[in-house]
């Protein structure tokens, strides 16, 4: 196997943000009296919006008005992060230094839009690290359907088996693996099923370790 790029999902991988989309969620939801608890949000981690919404709807009830709460919970993140700024994941630095030093075209594969990636990635200094960006609104399907990886794949001139993915959450390893790429999981609020641990090429506690599987997987090039 010769990984030739690697893919990053954003939220919950790099930056610590899912624990901002829990809290805000819940918080939005109840505002406008929807019982929102930490299973509902979890449930729909790393989700497209158009898989989102009827998930919710389907545990909430049809009257749970997705957009709205979205749009207050969008609001309120907002103003946490303008306040406190970003937390970065722990080893992010470590690793795309390594990636950068051995040349490895990087991408970017979020369900988050271009706007507020950029911000994000901008606030902690690692824009430009990647060669390319695919959000969810460029898509047809987002995740957990593979399109976003194979996208990615193609941004960088690849084909989805030459790319690591690196995801937190069971949706974005299910997307990665449906495209074809190399998964491995760095789980941020919950550890993986059996379901999703069958999917997986490695696990490993923070980004940092990634650097060894790509040093041994060099080795049996």
């Amino acid at each position: 196997m010769k990984i030739k790029a690697v893919i990053f999902d954003m939220d919950g991988l790099m930056i610590d943000t899912e624990k901002l989309l829990h809290r805000y969620w819940i918080q939005a939801a109840n505002e406008y009296g929807y019982p929102m608890t930490m299973e509902h949000v979890l449930g729909i981690r790393s989700l497209a919006a158009k898989y989102a919404r009827p998930k919710l709807k389907s545990m909430l009830g049809e009257s749970f008005d997705y957009d709205k709460v979205r749009k207050r919970r969008m609001e309120l993140m907002s103003d946490h992060i303008e306040k406190y700024g970003i937390e970065k994941k722990k080893g992010l630095d470590e690793l795309l230094d390594y990636l950068k030093a051995r040349r490895y075209p990087l991408a970017v594969a979020t369900a988050t839009d271009m706007e507020r990636t950029q911000k994000y990635l901008t606030k902690i200094g690692k824009i430009e690290y990647f060669d390319k960006i695919i959000c969810g609104p460029m898509v047809k399907n987002g995740k957990p359907e593979p399109d976003i990886y194979i996208a990615a794949a193609e941004s960088l001139g690849l084909s989805p088996k030459e790319c690591m993915a690196l995801e937190d959450s069971p949706n974005g390893i299910l997307a990665a693996y449906q495209a074809g790429c190399v998964p491995v999981m760095v789980p941020d609020l919950s550890m993986p099923d059996n379901d999703t641990k069958k999917l997986l090429y490695a696990q490993v506690k923070e980004l940092s370790e990634v650097c060894k599987i790509l040093d041994d997987l060099r080795m049996k090039e």
